[in-house]
């Protein structure tokens, strides 16, 4: 189970995902498309285009977690970014 507290990082990756992939195309995404470590600590988030679906990969004592939830109702809020800088609007 993970335990949330400020010491974890936590990185949305914004294009939706295919719920379909698992630990090693997520892993995969990470690496190729955000160029960052999978196995960093970072706790991953993956949203699906109706954004009725995420996962969250993380790594945590020698091996990968991945969690995954699907909502019966409504969806997930996406932070809104800038496109150009990045940031928060």
């Amino acid at each position: 189970m993970i335990a949330l507290s400020s010491v974890l990082t936590f990185e949305l990756y914004l294009p939706p995902t295919d719920m379909r992939k698992s630990f090693d195309s997520l892993r995969g995404l990470i690496l190729q498309e955000l160029g960052q470590s999978p196995s960093d600590g970072t706790v991953y988030i993956f949203i699906n285009k109706a954004r009725n679906k995420i996962k969250l990969l993380h790594w945590q004592s020698g091996g990968f977690v991945l969690y995954y939830k699907r909502l019966e109702s409504g969806n997930f809020e996406v932070p809104q970014y800038h496109q150009v800088i990045g940031g928060s609007p």
